[in-house]
């Protein structure tokens, strides 16, 4: 019998913290990068330089939405836009919800 490995797509809350996942990998690209997921062989673009470094240093702040304000300081990019594709790849399983030290 075979197994099959799902990923249950996260619902965003940018009020809670996130990480990559480390089940994703990303490759630099001159348009942002490609995120590839191990499980789910599944291929994402991000498509801008400043969301690749918002998904990297989501780690390092309490919430997502604390690292979208920096993000936004630093970037001429809408807080939305931002927070809607973070929840496109919540939904793809490329960031993950960070469990609570």
């Amino acid at each position: 019998m075979a197994t099959t490995t799902t990923t249950t797509p996260h619902a965003f809350d940018s009020t809670c913290g996130w990480q990559l996942s480390p089940k994703v990998g990303l490759r630099p690209e001159p348009f942002g990068a490609l995120a590839y997921h191990f499980d789910t062989r599944r291929l994402l673009f991000l498509k801008s330089d400043d969301l690749v470094a918002l998904v990297e240093s989501l780690d390092t702040f309490a919430t997502a939405a604390d690292a979208i304000v920096a993000a936004v300081e630093a970037s001429p990019t809408s807080q939305r836009s931002f927070e809607l594709a973070l929840a496109t790849l919540a939904d793809g399983g490329v960031i993950e919800p960070r469990e609570a030290s």
